[in-house]
């Protein structure tokens, strides 16, 4: 019995621990890579969810423009380009994905209201394309009722060098419970996203 309490209560502490990490890492996770000023800045489909119960944005700087950034972010999705991500963690939490390492001509016709699923089983629910400027910025998200309540905005913004800062931006009413849970999970893909798309975009001239 004494071992099984002494179990139990390291248990406890494992869990208490993580949950600190989880609430002390959350600032940093929720800006990685991004600036002031971007998280500050307005983009395409701000005005979709105006004022998000959570407002997360991740950035990387590519050695591209984002004429070559923008195919990749089309094809984005289950069936088609993938999520660019980290295949084994795709797997882990059932969703294994082929990400594709080109561009693919048959998928760059993509418009607002279509689909992009993210899981081949269709779990979850497919994001719905809300707004598209091309080389410039993809919105997608989920609607409940007729009104947006989640959304993952792609943003490309051209810098002086020639290079381009591609942001994800997430603004979403989906918080607490589940949500916190999944929450360290999903800055694990959306930053391998992020350098996914990076890598492929700078292998290509």
């Amino acid at each position: 019995m004494k071992n099984f309490l002494k179990a139990l209560g390291v248990l406890a502490a494992i869990i208490v621990l993580t949950i600190i990490a989880v609430k002390l890492s959350t600032p940093w996770m929720d800006r990685w890579g991004a600036t002031d000023a971007e998280i500050n800045a307005v983009y395409p489909g701000d005005e979709l969810v105006p004022a998000p119960a959570s407002f997360v944005n991740r950035a990387v700087p590519i050695q591209a423009s984002p004429e070559q950034i923008y195919p990749w972010l089309v094809q984005l999705g289950a069936g088609k380009g993938g999520l660019y991500s980290y295949t084994v963690f795709e797997s882990l939490i059932g969703c294994p994905l082929v990400n594709a390492d080109r561009i693919h001509e048959e998928w760059q016709n993509l418009k607002v209201g279509d689909k992009v699923e993210m899981c081949p089983n269709g779990t979850p629910p497919a994001y719905v394309v809300a707004q598209i400027v091309p080389n410039q910025a993809i919105v997608m998200g989920h609607q409940e009722n007729g009104q947006w309540v989640d959304l993952w905005q792609f943003i490309l913004v051209p810098q002086t060098d020639g290079s381009t800062r591609l942001i994800l931006r997430t603004r979403t009413m989906m918080v607490g419970g589940f949500w916190d849970v999944i929450h360290p999970g999903v800055f694990i893909m959306e930053r391998g996203l992020l350098l996914g798309i990076k890598e492929r975009a700078e292998a290509i001239p």
